[in-house]
């Protein structure tokens, strides 16, 4: 479902599954490049630090993620848990591919912090419209809305 028209639409679409739910809302860092965690990300900052990752320097620290999956090492789950617990993790991660490992960063830290953030996958059609997105909010229910 379309609202508006324009910069400014709004559209409503329905996660193909919902990995972990919850809810947040941010601007859209978006790459069609996978990403690793492990080396991939610095976890006392939230920055981008893979020199041939497209999002190489931008920090996902309360962003939401856009991505197709990760890549990597099972280490990236320890990586994502760190930056959940500096605070300089992404507030949401939308992706296109299921990524265990990313799931279960975000798990461990529910279950050890209480805190958690959501990881959702798209299928194709809505995850190029959440690649265009300026901004999202994701919702426990699936939805997502993206803006602009």
């Amino acid at each position: 479902m379309s609202s508006g028209a324009g910069a400014g639409a709004s559209t409503t679409i329905r996660a193909a599954q919902v990995l972990v739910a919850g809810e947040a809302s941010g601007a859209v860092v978006a790459s069609r490049q996978m990403l690793s965690f492990w080396g991939g990300v610095d976890p006392a900052t939230g920055t981008v630090i893979d020199q041939r990752h497209s999002l190489r320097g931008q920090s996902l620290a309360g962003a939401v993620l856009v991505l197709p999956k990760g890549k990597g090492s099972s280490t990236g789950s320890y990586v994502l848990l760190d930056s959940l617990v500096a605070g300089v993790a992404p507030a949401g991660i939308v992706m296109n591919h299921i990524d265990e490992i990313i799931a279960l960063g975000v798990v461990v830290n529910e279950e050890f912090n209480g805190r958690g953030i959501p990881v959702v996958v798209l299928d194709d059609a809505d995850f190029e419209l959440a690649l265009a997105a300026k901004r999202a909010e994701l919702f426990a229910d699936g939805r997502v809305v993206l803006h602009g």
